[in-house]
């Protein structure tokens, strides 16, 4: 794929600090960003070039037609837009941005290109691994992160051009997958089934733009400028105000069945089985220690449930909005490793071993250390 999006990157190593981030008290969506692709002096793909069609423009104009359909749809939720007119916004600061606004859906648009002109229809990305063709696709659009400014510092040393940027995947995201592969799936099918579009599904790719959000993200492909018939719909009224209706109709089916998942019982409804599926307080770790952390995850899971129910002691760190299941403490580096051992054989197969000091998360080797000289 020759146009996917300006922001395939795949990024490891860039630092989480600064990110401004709520746990709200129950399963709400109540910020949503919406994000109009390229912009400025980055305009995306050009299309078949039979007329002046620049992707920026489209993907503004979806988005701005999308944010407007949710909040006549949902006027409690805040919705903000990355940018309302034809500026450029460097790729880093989309993500910033949602994480301040302290958003719980990040919604990226933008327009498909191919080098054959028989390639169309609708996708939806999420964050993920596509051993196939990954670099590929992030070499051939992650130039416009050339424009930028400062680019060392922003991206901690990313080149788009050396294939070995892309090798490293950030796990920051990965606890929001299940929700973000929902929202997708919601989008396609009101592509599908509400527009008549055709249907290329969900996909996974190394996308910067959701790797790097603290919520459920995804990115959409309207379809594809580099054919005729998808292009002249796209640049029609009728077929920029069908598309945001159906991505706003798909966050309004999202947005309902998250808030009744998240929503407490009632206290007549209440049975002992519910009482014993309710997560856990967070408690405090311990203030110097070793930890096996077992998993991450967006949303507190119950741990007297499989597989956690084999795992105890667990304790369960709130780190922005994500929550992280540490089984421990351990003052010993050998005692830890075995625990990590005995926890990838109980369900945990990438189990890794974690240090605090203070209570504070620090590299291993400085906790075990530390833990030396006691």
């Amino acid at each position: 794929m020759q146009r996917l999006t300006l922001f395939l990157i795949a990024l490891f190593a860039l630092p989480t600090v600064g990110f401004v981030v709520h746990v709200p008290s129950y399963d709400r969506v109540e910020v949503v960003i919406i994000d109009a692709g390229h912009g400025g002096k980055a305009p995306g793909n050009l299309g078949t070039r039979r007329y002046k069609t620049v992707e920026k423009d489209i993907a503004l104009d979806v988005a701005l037609l999308t944010a407007e359909a949710i909040r006549q749809a949902h006027p409690d939720v805040k919705v903000i837009l990355t940018r309302d007119d034809d500026s450029f916004l460097e790729l880093h600061e989309r993500t910033a941005l949602a994480n301040r606004s302290k958003a719980d859906v990040f919604i990226s648009i933008h327009c498909n290109a191919w080098t054959s002109q028989s390639a169309y229809g609708t996708e939806t990305f999420v964050m993920g691994k596509n051993h196939d063709d990954e670099n590929q696709v992030a070499l051939m659009e992650n130039s416009d992160i050339l424009m930028e400014d400062n680019i060392e510092a922003n991206y901690d040393g990313f080149d788009p051009r050396k294939p070995e940027s892309y090798i490293a995947l950030t796990l920051f995201q990965y606890a929001f997958q299940r929700q973000s592969i929902e929202l997708a799936q919601n989008i396609q099918q009101a592509f599908r089934e509400d527009v008549g579009r055709h249907d290329r599904g969900v996909r996974q790719q190394p996308l910067y733009v959701t790797s790097r959000t603290s919520m459920p993200s995804v990115l959409v492909e309207l379809g594809f400028l580099t054919n005729a018939e998808e292009e002249d719909y796209l640049n029609t009224t009728k077929g920029k105000s069908d598309m945001a209706n159906a991505i706003a109709g798909a966050f309004s089916s999202y947005k309902t069945k998250r808030e009744s998942v998240g929503q407490q019982p009632s206290k007549s409804s209440k049975d002992k089985s519910s009482d014993q599926a309710k997560p856990v307080d967070i408690k405090p770790v311990a203030q110097h220690a070793f930890y096996v952390q077992l998993s991450v995850s967006g949303q507190k899971k119950a741990l007297n449930e499989p597989p956690f129910e084999n795992a105890q002691p667990i304790k369960v760190m709130a780190d922005g909005r994500l929550y992280r299941y540490l089984h421990g403490p351990f003052s010993s580096w050998d005692v830890a490793k075995s625990a990590q051992n005995d926890m990838r054989s109980k369900g945990f197969p990438d189990a890794f071993l974690v240090g605090y000091l203070g209570g504070e998360k620090l590299p291993l080797s400085e906790v075990k250390k530390a833990l030396q000289s006691l």
